[in-house]
């Protein structure tokens, strides 16, 4: 079943793609996608149907405008340090345990996490990030999750488990 979503799905793609298809489009495409499913199927998810939920794309839409706040605020706050160069900076790497359990999720809380001017994620460790943060204020982990992680988790966990 994941292998012929994938066939669908990237058929889908490459037809709009060249659009209006012409024949010889259509059979390269059908071929591209046979070779895509064979080689990279494994990758789709193993319960296909849940990406159709109207809930998931809700909770999607409304993480889409709170992830642009949260990085602009991210932006802002990584201009003022380089603009006010009295202002230290504490940068370091700390370890940020996570509650996902999915993989879809963990990625797309490392790759939130690295988007976010001022952090980026250098490892995934089971449920462990390890985080280069420009400015690691305190020493309580709970606080630094609290900063870094916790604030995307639950939309996260909403779309993706």
């Amino acid at each position: 079943m994941r292998q012929i979503l994938c066939i669908l799905v990237t058929f889908a793609i490459w037809v709009l793609l060249t659009w209006p298809p012409r024949e010889v489009d259509l059979l390269a495409g059908l071929f591209f996608a046979i070779l895509v499913a064979t080689l990279f199927s494994e990758l789709y998810p193993d319960q296909p149907h849940t990406a159709f939920d109207p809930r998931r794309w809700f909770w999607a839409l409304v993480y889409l405008p709170y992830f642009l706040a949260h990085c602009i605020y991210a932006n802002l706050d990584v201009a003022y340090r380089v603009l006010h160069v009295d202002l230290p900076i504490r940068p370091g790497i700390v370890r940020v345990p996570t509650t996902l359990q999915s993989d879809w999720a963990k990625t797309f809380l490392a790759a939130s996490i690295t988007l976010t001017p001022g952090t980026l994620v250098v490892d995934l460790d089971q449920q462990d990030l390890y985080v280069h943060w420009i400015n690691v204020a305190d020493k309580d982990r709970a606080e630094q999750t609290r900063q870094i992680a916790a604030k995307f988790e639950p939309l996260l966990r909403r779309i993706f488990e």
